[in-house]
């Protein structure tokens, strides 16, 4: 009887102790298990750009996703028709300065990026897709005075030649480059981090970098955000930054981006959308072929420094230093030629200069003539030119 009796209550006992184990296994494992749904959520983030149709079960998009999903796609798919429509009639769009506003922003993918970090992509095409970035004004501060690194060639960039394209806006002649390798997130945003991908680089014509009058195309919406730091110094806040480079099909050349900027404190909030065409330009936007008649700078090409002989009780040979270029004005140091007050030489690259080595690689121009036609003085110098 005395066993008996025990054998229940070794089973209560057990059953007890079992229950209590299970309890505080659940509790133990709780916040384990939340860490790994959190850490697989991240990763189908990550992979959403390369395998899409691989959706994890933790990110199942809901009635409401499915819904903003949708939306976003027809605000895409209009953007996209709109930017076919401009760049088919090589127009530079309703502000006639390559860019338009289109509401408040419409930003994704930042859930795991946090002040500071910034992240590129590519699509199934290897082309560039959208770059993200949340900027401080630290790197703003940084970016400040020259550049912090040379762009990079993006994907499929094309064949390129100097050419002029007249901006009915301005009435102004740019001379220069076609293409530029533009940036998605800007140098003077983003500093050094903006030249770490090729990814964060688009073929873009010269107007949709910098539009008809240099404040326009991709240049407007930097500069919103440079004067959003300047007029907060040493803030803490940050802006979101988002640049979506927008195909039609699978062109290899962007019809525009569209670029969406917030402030954390909700100041800046808005969609801008750029326009990647140029005036007077056929593009082709499969290859960035293009019907655009190439052209080539008027060089002014100076006469060699006189040499003075003078003749005593032994000849010697002086070069006259510093001397004067003749009519031109140019004076000659060592080296270096030095461009007359008021005058520059001008790059085909359309950056302007005042010292140069071999002028004759340059052309020779008033610096309004310059400024006129679309150059801009260089930022920094080098062993062949100073600006």
């Amino acid at each position: 009887m005395k066993k008996s009796a025990k054998i229940p209550l070794l089973l209560t006992t057990l059953l007890l102790m079992g229950a209590t184990l299970t309890a505080c296994g659940s509790q133990a494992d709780s916040p384990n298990t939340n860490s790994s749904s959190r850490t697989q959520s991240s990763s189908a983030i990550q992979k959403s750009s390369s395998s899409p149709k691989k959706a994890h079960p933790a990110t199942k998009a809901t009635p409401a996703r499915k819904a903003h999903t949708k939306k976003h796609t027809q605000v895409k798919s209009t953007i996209l028709t709109k930017l076919i429509k401009y760049t088919n009639a090589e127009s530079a769009g309703p502000t006639e300065n390559y860019y338009y506003t289109n509401g408040n922003a419409r930003l994704n993918g930042f859930s795991n990026l946090t002040d500071g970090e910034y992240r590129f992509s590519s699509d199934s095409m290897g082309r560039s897709a959208t770059a993200r970035a949340v900027l401080t004004y630290s790197e703003y501060r940084s970016s400040q005075g020259s550049r912090q690194g040379d762009p990079l060639a993006p994907p499929f960039w094309p064949e390129n030649k100097i050419v002029a394209i007249t901006f009915k806006d301005t009435g102004r002649t740019y001379h220069g480059y076609l293409y530029n390798r533009s940036h998605s997130i800007a140098d003077s945003l983003l500093g050094a981090k903006s030249y770490t991908s090729a990814y964060n680089f688009t073929t873009g014509t010269r107007p949709q970098n910098v539009g008809a009058d240099q404040n326009g195309g991709m240049r407007y919406a930097e500069t919103m955000v440079e004067d959003y730091w300047s007029s907060h110094p040493g803030t803490n806040g940050t802006v979101k930054y988002q640049t979506t480079p927008i195909y039609d099909g699978t062109e290899t050349m962007p019809r525009g981006s569209v670029v969406d900027i917030k402030s954390s404190d909700g100041e800046l909030n808005k969609e801008i959308v750029v326009i990647n065409s140029a005036e007077g330009i056929k593009i082709n936007y499969n290859d960035g072929s293009n019907n655009a008649t190439p052209y080539v700078r008027k060089k002014t090409y100076s006469p060699k420094p006189k040499t003075t002989y003078n003749y005593s009780n032994t000849r010697t040979y002086q070069s006259s230093s510093p001397s004067q270029s003749g009519a031109t004005g140019q004076k000659k140091v060592g080296k270096w030629t030095y461009a007359a007050p008021g005058k520059v030489y001008v790059s085909d690259s359309d950056k302007y200069y005042t010292q140069v080595v071999n002028p004759n690689n340059y052309a020779y121009e008033t610096k309004a003539q310059a400024q006129n036609s679309g150059a801009t003085q260089a930022v920094r110098g080098n062993q062949y030119a100073r600006p």
